[in-house]
């Protein structure tokens, strides 16, 4: 008999011998059936493609229109999905026309990156997975030759301009991908992390009833037992053990709340805007908390005013 070991339904469960069951209702519910690249999106132009960039990562390049001028420059947009680290992908309907319209509206090149998921890998894999990313992007400003590198990036992209961003689990990535660069000083030498979008983070603090918040079970079973509690300096950058807040790699940043959030309490995100701006980091922190709305509502609707606004919110960051 294959025991049970995790029942985090809709999205999955774990059987004792490593067996993992997936759910297709989810991913319908939610929009993410998958959609090939476009040359020329009909409702904002942006040309789509796909790259490889690694055996296990690969992403999806946005470029947007009027770009007939090869020394124009536009700011690089690294987008990371969210799902809760075990669904969603780049390739999926949702997220490419959120990257098409978030391309047009913020005037960059977007590459959105495809990392594996949990529970099959560990979250420090996808971590991995989205440095990997990085490091390939920032590549492109060496002079070496290579050919593994993308014409789109080398001939438009600005890399002194250089923003990461995520939404829910791409929320909690970006965090650590900025801090990643602190420690190192950098992506790389010639590189710095310009600015860093959360949107709606997926973190996790002691407050009351955590235990019943839905992300909250399904991190506890998607890490080793040593992780699976808000001690884990992966969900909880203010435990003791995590790399002090004050070294965050990059020189702006931008927390978005949603007031009726129901994944990640909006008290979380207030607590994480407190400590940083108790923590002695340098940069400039921005953070907006949209009323009336629940988890990266503007994914599941692109037409409200609110989720335009948001996207707005984001271009304007990136622009100034």
């Amino acid at each position: 008999m294959n025991d049970l070991v995790a029942d985090v339904y809709p999205f999955f469960r774990i059987y004792k011998d490593g067996q993992v069951e997936r759910f297709d209702d989810i991913s319908a519910s939610i929009g993410f059936s998958f959609v090939p690249p476009s040359l020329d999106d009909p409702e904002t132009s942006v040309s789509s493609k796909d790259v490889t960039i690694s055996p296990y990562v690969s992403a999806r390049l946005y470029l947007p229109k009027n770009t007939t001028n090869i020394t124009q420059k536009f700011p690089i947009l690294v987008y990371y999905h969210g799902g809760g680290f075990v669904v969603g992908s780049t390739f999926s309907d949702v997220h490419h026309r959120y990257l098409n319209i978030l391309a047009s509206e913020s005037n960059t090149i977007a590459i959105s990156i495809e990392y594996r998921l949990a529970p099959e890998h560990d979250v420090l894999t996808i971590y991995e997975d989205c440095w990997t990313a990085l490091q390939w992007i920032v590549s492109h400003v060496d002079d070496e030759t290579s050919s593994n590198k993308d014409l789109w990036l080398t001939n438009y992209g600005d890399f002194d301009k250089l923003f990461i961003v995520g939404d829910s689990a791409g929320g909690n990535i970006v965090y650590y991908m900025a801090m990643r660069a602190g420690i190192e000083g950098g992506i790389n030498e010639n590189v710095n992390i310009y600015g860093s979008i959360l949107a709606f983070p997926y973190l996790l603090m002691p407050i009351e009833n955590i235990e019943q918040v839905f992300s909250y079970k399904i991190w506890k079973a998607i890490v080793p037992i040593s992780e699976a509690d808000i001690n884990s300096s992966m969900i909880n950058p203010f435990v003791e053990k995590a790399p002090c807040v004050s070294g965050l790699g990059c020189s702006r940043l931008l927390m978005c709340n949603a007031e009726k959030d129901e994944y990640i309490p909006r008290e979380i995100g207030i607590r994480f805007v407190q400590g940083m701006k108790n923590s002695g980091w340098k940069g400039d922190l921005e953070f907006i908390e949209i009323e009336d709305v629940g988890h990266c509502f503007q994914l599941a609707d692109f037409e409200i005013e609110k989720s335009r606004d948001l996207i707005k919110r984001f271009a304007s960051f990136i622009s100034t």
